[in-house]
């Protein structure tokens, strides 16, 4: 019982101090330098079971597994880094998005997801064992006979949707 309540302890004192909602492995990841040996079913059974006493909260990303953050938490959304996959409070809000809303319907509530890159990915370190960094594409450069589009300067082609 001793060794449940040890791990079970590492693993919502992960959760607890992660810089945002983080995903089962990476709560193995930071439960382990609690608790060496710990396994990923102990993580799997514990999780489900702060989830359960509502300790937790589940936060889902499409496409992902599901990360995990501490329950009663003040209205905040998140930020994904696209890179690395790590996932980071914002506590800011934008605030009443009642307009976003189709005309005749009725928000009741928001959840926003910013992706992008984060600070160490833009700046080009090793974010995680194995990972590079990757930065965002440049903007080709065009050749000399032609405009930023590809096409020869002065030629009639047809308007692009956005500004130049």
């Amino acid at each position: 019982m001793e060794r449940n309540t040890r791990q079970r302890s590492a693993i919502r004192t992960a959760i607890d101090e992660a810089h945002g909602p983080v995903s089962a492995r990476e709560v193995l990841e930071l439960a382990q330098r609690r608790v060496k040996g710990m396994g990923m079913a102990t993580v799997y059974r514990t999780i489900k079971s702060l989830v359960a006493d509502r300790e937790i909260v589940e936060v889902a990303m499409p496409g992902e597994p599901p990360r995990y953050e501490t329950a009663g938490k003040a209205h905040h959304h998140h930020f994904y880094c696209r890179s690395c996959g790590k996932m980071y409070e914002v506590e800011q809000c934008p605030g009443d998005l009642s307009w976003l809303a189709p005309k005749g319907f009725k928000l009741e509530s928001h959840d926003l997801l910013l992706l992008g890159l984060c600070d160490k990915c833009l700046s080009g370190k090793k974010v995680a064992k194995g990972t590079r960094a990757v930065r965002p594409p440049t903007r080709p450069r065009a050749h000399p006979h032609t405009d930023e589009h590809g096409h020869p300067p002065h030629a009639a082609h047809p308007p692009h949707g956005h500004k130049h």
